[in-house]
């Protein structure tokens, strides 16, 4: 007799167990038909499930969120089977839903060409159509190993030795004569798959991840619930082919890679002009909020990151040398001295709190095949900085560093910006009720300023709980980039202590906040953002000055000095060139501002000035032009 709670509030109650299918269609036939899976006490389960006792079941349509993990996973049954009807001999391994798709990884020994994965993708649309029910069996172990070894399915029974326990029984799921080891759940059938999917490419992919296994092919797709959404998407991706920050930074002479120093940026001048922007900007926060700028050392002694709990958690990360018999890191983050710095000499709480910020260099030993340009490096800078404060300043610091974080990405030109409050993890230091001050503290300034935030439930730093900040940029992506972090223990760890009122020997409270993360990073996402076209403020030429012919050559210069002086940054071309030639190469560049002189703009001592999105802005003065520029840059247009 299970009573059913549904998520409207309503109960059903049963005279007999039943399976999700049979409540969906109790409900309405509508939902019936629509239904992909259930939801029972929050586990995701297939239609067939029976429910015998009391719970709280939701049924997934293709209008839920979890319903896409539903389609990708199936997606990725279905290619295996549509490969394995084409290519008999071809081994299947494993196959997960993952961000915006699904893989599977084949054993074959011919590589898959683009024309193959024309005709998997065809073979899928038919799979779909025949419409196969996928349901659900279960094997006794070795009954599973004897089948797939049967089938030649060598890689399918390694899973099943390593990952089912002996005595257990094992998930299988069938779609017609195909069927693979899974522990679900599926849709239905093949048919409610859709349209929404499509194959995008191959690459290598070692068994488990270790190289010195063999060499699989994973074939790579993506799935949408309908076509529209996986248009949307393709478009997304031929957005983001356009204004991918590696191809740009080339393009626009801001940077460049090399073997020689894999996963280290070059910075050429424009890049590095738009670095120092960037930089000067958050200075200038600094100064507005009250910090100190400080520096510390690149290569600290093993002992200090010991005492940390960096040692223990990130060793395998660390950059490591020795000398005089030694152990060295070089710094992969700037915590432990900003807390040796807080150290020198005696702190009271008078002098509390006390705010240490760091443009700090740091090292990663990113793996090779991790390295993305400047989103994923092994040397960057991150906007660092450590707030010391007694327990009672804890609530007001945090909600100042949440404005101080708006403001910033605001600025910069993110206005959606999404919040998450990450709790602690299994692996952690120090003790439970340290950590629940720290929750309490992030939650709580969270909802006093009525900011919307998911909670995420073991994904805290080792040290303590933390705010994550993940901004939208133009195309709809998101990047998690600044955090705001509570630390009651490794000040403790470090030996730092104030004398309180009472003449008391306490320790600090240790927010860890960045608010751009790495330096090398958010010019990144900014570059990807704006595609290119940096605001004027943030552009590393503002604006070009170009002349007809030689008889403007001088009062073109002339006029760049005195718009240089100014302190604008301004370049001059007096190439012999054609003035379409040169206006088109510029606007290539994406410079803001493009000045052309001839000899009226000479003799009204003016120019012809466009944008470079082509719009003209008509006939300016150079007082004017500046005035422009002015408000360009503090209204941060």
């Amino acid at each position: 007799m299970p009573l059913i709670r549904l998520p409207d509030g309503s109960e059903r109650r049963f005279d007999a167990p039943l399976s999700i299918q049979a409540i969906a269609e109790d409900i309405g036939p509508g939902l019936a038909k629509a239904a992909l899976a259930g939801r029972v006490n929050g586990r995701e389960v297939d239609l067939g499930f029976v429910v015998s006792d009391d719970a709280a079941i939701a049924i997934i349509t293709r209008r839920d969120e979890d319903a896409l993990e539903l389609l990708r996973h199936d997606a990725a049954h279905v290619m295996a089977q549509a490969v394995q009807e084409l290519y008999p001999g071809t081994q299947v391994t494993i196959g997960p839903a993952i961000e915006n798709g699904f893989y599977y990884d084949f054993a074959r020994e011919q590589p898959f060409t683009p024309e193959d994965l024309t005709a998997i993708e065809a073979r899928m649309k038919e799979i779909v159509k025949r419409d196969l029910p996928i349901e659900r069996e279960v094997l006794d172990r070795e009954e599973a190993k004897r089948v797939f070894g049967e089938l030649g399915e060598t890689y399918k029974v390694e899973i099943i030795n390593d990952i089912i326990p002996e005595g257990e029984e094992v998930s299988i799921y069938r779609q017609g004569d195909w069927f693979d080891v899974c522990r679900g759940p599926h849709l239905p059938s093949t048919g409610k798959l859709g349209d929404g999917f499509k194959l995008t490419k191959v690459a290598g992919a070692y068994w488990r991840g270790d190289s010195r296994n063999p060499m699989l092919q994973r074939i790579y797709g993506t799935a949408w619930r309908d076509k529209k959404e996986l248009k949307g998407y393709l478009h997304r991706l031929e957005e983001a082919e356009k204004r991918d920050h590696r191809k740009l930074g080339r393009q626009l002479d801001l940077f460049h890679f090399q073997d020689e120093a894999p996963g280290m940026a070059f910075w050429h001048h424009k890049g590095r002009t738009v670095y120092r922007l960037v930089e000067q900007y958050m200075r200038e926060k600094l100064d507005e909020y009250g910090y100190e700028e400080v520096e510390t050392p690149q290569v600290l002694d093993r002992s200090l990151w010991e005492r940390s709990g960096h040692w223990e958690k990130f060793a395998d990360d660390m950059f490591t040398t020795q000398l005089d018999e030694r152990d060295y890191a070089i710094k992969p983050m700037n915590c432990p001295g900003h807390i040796q710095l807080y150290n020198q000499g005696l702190r009271s709480y008078r002098d509390l709190p006390l705010k240490l910020a760091e443009f700090g260099v740091v090292h990663r030993s990113e793996p090779s095949g991790t390295l993305h340009g400047l989103m994923r490096a092994r040397r960057f800078t991150q906007d660092d900085a450590h707030v010391f404060c007694t327990e009672d300043q804890l609530q007001a610091e945090v909600a100042t560093l949440i404005d101080m974080v708006f403001e910033t990405y605001r600025d910069f030109g993110f206005e959606q910006i999404d919040l998450a409050l990450s709790l602690r993890p299994e692996k952690r230091v120090g003790s439970d009720e340290l950590w629940d001050k720290g929750e309490a503290a992030l939650d709580q300034s969270l909802r006093d300023k009525g900011l919307e935030f998911r909670v995420q439930p073991g994904e805290g730093a080792f040290y303590g709980p933390k705010i994550e900040f993940t901004l939208r940029d133009s195309i709809g992506r998101t990047w998690q980039c600044g955090t705001i972090q509570v630390d009651f223990s490794m000040p403790g760890r470090l030996d730092a202590h104030y004398i309180a009122e009472d003449n008391s020997k306490q320790t600090p409270v240790m927010i860890h906040r960045a608010i751009l993360g790495s330096m090398e990073r958010f010019i990144g996402i900014l570059i990807e953002h704006y595609a290119g076209a940096l605001p004027v403020w943030l552009a590393p030429v503002q604006a070009v000055i170009m002349n007809i012919t030689d008889r403007q050559a001088e009062t073109v210069t002339q006029t760049t000095k005195v718009l240089h002086d100014k302190g604008f940054r301004v370049i001059s071309d007096l190439r012999n060139e054609k003035i379409g030639f040169k206006i088109r190469e510029h606007t290539l560049q994406k410079i803001p501002y493009l000045l052309v002189v001839g000899d009226r703009e000479v003799e009204n001592a003016s120019f012809a000035v466009r944008d470079r999105n082509g719009q003209d802005l008509g006939s300016l003065s150079v007082e004017s032009f500046a005035e422009q520029l002015v408000g360009d840059v503090r209204e941060r247009r």
